[in-house]
Parts: structure tokens; sequence; C-alpha cells
């Protein structure tokens, strides 16, 4: 199975802010996630986009790639916590308040699915055509009920 991951470091914003965006984007194609991403209005949604384009292009560079980007979806996408800044801001009666400024990792894999989606719809449409079993007169259903 061909796979490509992207990661970046030290992204100035907290790891449960990314993680509410990558939550978006985790299972679905990748064009479906692009599309998302654009449309988020979440700011840290530009830096998950730019990774993600990231391991799209590192997926193409593999050896055996199919050349159909259409086949790759997000297979994992996860924001660690990175080092904090910590600071100081001045307080009322010459007190002083901490403030941390959070970092993050956040890390896309993306991997090819095994069947292309024209042959999952080819399945599935084969399947709908197949009739469909009458329910019986046990079960009270439209079989059931006795014709005027």
């Amino acid at each position: 199975m061909i796979a490509g991951q992207a990661t970046a470091k030290y992204v100035r914003t907290s790891a449960q802010k990314a993680g509410l965006v990558l939550a978006l984007i985790r299972g679905g194609g990748v064009n479906q996630a692009l599309a998302a991403l654009r449309f988020s209005r979440k700011k840290v949604a530009r830096d998950i986009e730019k990774v993600l384009r990231s391991a799209i292009a590192n997926a193409q560079q593999t050896p055996g790639f199919s050349g159909d980007v259409e086949r790759l979806y997000v297979s994992a996408c996860y924001a660690d916590q990175g080092p904090s800044q910590k600071r100081v801001r001045p307080a009322p009666m010459g007190r002083a308040y901490r403030v941390v400024k959070r970092t993050a990792h956040l890390t896309v894999a993306v991997a090819e699915r095994p069947d292309s989606p024209k042959a999952a719809r080819a399945a599935k449409d084969a399947g709908a055509a197949a009739p469909r079993a009458r329910k019986s007169a046990k079960t009270g259903g439209a079989a059931a009920a006795p014709k005027k």
C-alpha cells in the first residue's frame, strides 16, 4: 500500500485547537479534506492544508504510486503538544501574570485506497440491481395485506 506522511513542528497554536480541525478531515478523501480546510474559518486550517499538500506530494514520490490522487485518503492525522513559551505579563498592584504560548506538532498521513472509487461504485450499483426479497405474511409486510 502506498503511503505518505508529513509533519510540521512548532506550529504556533495549541494542540487542542488543531485537533478540532484535524477531526474534520480524518478518514476522508484528500480532495474533500482540502476543500474542508479551504473553507474552514480556523486559522490553523492554513497550516494543516500545507502539511496535507506535503503528505500528498510525498505519497506521489513513492515508487509504485498509480498516479491517481483520487485514490488517496487521510489515513491518520493528529496534533502533539510542542514546547510552551512562558512569558510574564504585568498585572495590577505590582503583580505579574504568567502567559503560556503553546505550540503543536502537526502530523498528517495519507494512504492509497485498495480499490478504486469507480470499482466500488460499480459493485454498489450491481448490488442495487438485485431484486429485493418481499416480506412474508408472518412479518406483516405489504404482502400480508389482503387485496380488495
